[in-house]
């Protein structure tokens, strides 16, 4: 992928799919960034073809799903392959998601949700089976996120 400069426009249009891409018409997003709605859907599919937007997904809220746990499980992997080990502890039921981390000894660190925690020992168990060590578990009371408001022009 080659790096892809942002302007004002394409900031706007991030900043307001953050906000509420489902609800959302290319015109209303128009609105906002005063360019037109054929503008603002060619831009929209650069970004995507750019690899800028990766997809769109729901903000799901585990607890009220019936899945009340969230654990983080920081690891740590050899460094030269920490990356490889992504794909495969997101393929393990529970995983939410792996970030790499590339400063201290806990490289990855893996978020899982799950109903009771039990539950959070078979992953644990596959993440040591493949090699990893789990160097700290933490239970998440709560998460919150917002929009990145550099991508806003207010």
């Amino acid at each position: 992928m080659t790096d892809y400069e942002l302007d004002a426009v394409d900031r706007e249009i991030l900043y307001a799919l953050q906000e509420e891409a489902r609800n959302l018409s290319s015109s209303e997003i128009a609105e906002r960034t005063e360019a037109s709605s054929s503008t603002v859907r060619k831009r929209i599919q650069r970004l995507e073809s750019e690899g800028v937007i990766k997809g769109y997904s729901a903000n799901i809220d585990y607890t009220k799903s019936g899945y009340p746990i969230r654990m983080l499980l920081f690891c740590t992997a050899p460094i030269p392959e920490r990356g490889d080990y992504i794909d495969d502890i997101l393929d393990i039921p529970g995983v939410v998601s792996v970030q790499e981390l590339v400063t201290g000894e806990q490289n990855l660190l893996v978020t899982a949700v799950v109903k009771t925690d039990r539950d959070i020992t078979p992953i644990a168990q596959e993440i040591s089976d493949m090699g990893l060590t789990i160097t700290d578990e933490v239970l998440v009371r709560s998460h919150q996120s917002t929009s990145f408001d550099e991508f806003s022009s207010r």
